[in-house]
């Protein structure tokens, strides 16, 4: 794969696309972009005739790499939400880029004739976006949090549908297909066996109370100072085990010191608090399956991994995300009982305890509500998604 260029292996004869699927950047704009295009490939559709349009910057390249579909890597960055002199003149440069990729992004519509673009959200979504509208493609818009961003809130009016994560997402012709997850987080069972088998995977004891907390791949500072001050608290309960998944960013600040990737601490006498502590956890199915309750933030994606998998949270959004979106997020859960909404301001040692100690004392509650999230979770949102970019493709033949 090159940047900038289509992946040759993969191109299509005289160079047409079914579907150019355009975003990413992050994890949050790139898991439900490919979980689509990967419904589309089930669906009877040639995997070379869906085109990715990326940015070179981020994790497109490396993420999109070995999957076989024909990848296009645009110039530029995202603008940064900040008057700082030093932002500004970053601004300006990046709305320089926005417009080089622009272009480059319509002279790929046209040279692809797509039946449809997927615009999925991050800086690239808005070139190719632009592209499908300058050359009246059918564009199908991807927007996962409960708020729309500024992009997806512009391009609506030009969308033929709008495919949204939750109900009540302020977009024109929105349709509620869910947010499409990775398979195996719909593969998740909370069984009792599943949960021992977890646990032992994960190298936690099966017989307490299990406490998961992420912050994100880079991690949440304030989560993190919160629950190294819970941890002190907590110190002489043996009924209970911390699993803190730190971030890479924060994991100086707790790694042993001999280059390990694991730390595990345990509580005064015999019978003392399990803490366990890792940079990053990859097998996230194994965090969902084997937790009693979650402490994380509500990004669009792990809302939705926690309804699919219909595990119970303390949800603590970021505080300033682009229109309060994680707040919006961590609502849908919290309105059905799926989750107690901590800002993140009152996310100290005492005020996470407290939320964190009530649930933990009412084991049935916590049942139920798992069982709140798995019933308004979608675990088919990838196929609604696919479904929905068919039924707005312009007929074959169609220019």
């Amino acid at each position: 794969m090159t940047a900038g260029r289509d992946d040759a292996p993969g191109r299509a004869a005289g160079g047409r696309r079914y579907a150019l699927v355009a975003g990413g950047g992050t994890a949050g704009h790139l898991q439900p972009a490919l979980a689509i295009a990967e419904a589309l490939v089930d669906l009877g559709h040639d995997r070379n005739t869906i085109e990715f349009v990326g940015s070179k910057r981020g994790q497109d390249a490396t993420a999109l790499a070995g999957r076989g579909f024909p990848v296009t890597l645009l110039p530029g960055r995202g603008i940064v939400r900040s008057l700082a002199p030093r932002d500004l003149v970053r601004n300006l440069r990046s709305a320089g880029e926005l417009v080089v990729a622009a272009l480059r992004a319509a002279t790929v519509v046209g040279r692809a004739q797509p039946r449809v673009v997927v615009a999925v959200g991050g800086y690239a979504s808005l070139a190719g976006a632009l592209g499908a509208v300058v050359h009246r493609v059918p564009l199908v818009l991807v927007n996962v949090d409960a708020v729309p961003g500024a992009a997806n809130r512009l391009l609506g009016r030009f969308a033929k549908a709008c495919a949204v994560g939750w109900e009540g997402t302020a977009l024109p012709r929105a349709a509620v297909t869910g947010t499409p997850v990775r398979p195996a987080i719909g593969a998740v069972e909370r069984t009792p066996d599943a949960r021992e088998a977890a646990r032992a995977e994960l190298g936690i004891p099966g017989d307490r109370q299990v406490v998961a907390v992420f912050g994100g791949s880079l991690g949440a500072g304030q989560i993190n100072r919160a629950v190294d001050g819970l941890a002190e608290r907590w110190g002489e309960r043996g009924d209970v085990v911390i699993y803190h998944i730190v971030g890479r960013r924060d994991w100086s600040a707790y790694a042993p010191g001999d280059g390990a990737d694991r730390l595990t601490r345990t509580g005064p006498g015999p019978d003392g608090l399990d803490l366990v502590r890792v940079p990053y956890e990859e097998r996230m199915p194994l965090v969902y399956a084997a937790a009693d309750l979650m402490v994380c933030r509500a990004g669009a994606m792990t809302v939705a991994e926690l309804a699919v998998a219909g595990v119970p949270a303390v949800l603590v959004p970021l505080p300033g995300a682009p229109g309060d979106h994680q707040t919006a997020n961590a609502r849908v859960l919290e309105r059905v009982g799926a989750a107690v909404l901590l800002p993140d301001a009152a996310c100290t040692p005492t005020g996470l305890g407290k939320v964190v100690e009530e649930l933990l004392a009412d084991p049935d509650h916590l049942v139920a509500m798992g069982r709140a999230a798995k019933g308004v979770g979608r675990p088919d949102a990838a196929l609604a998604g696919a479904r929905l970019v068919e039924a707005n493709a312009r007929p074959q033949g169609a220019s």
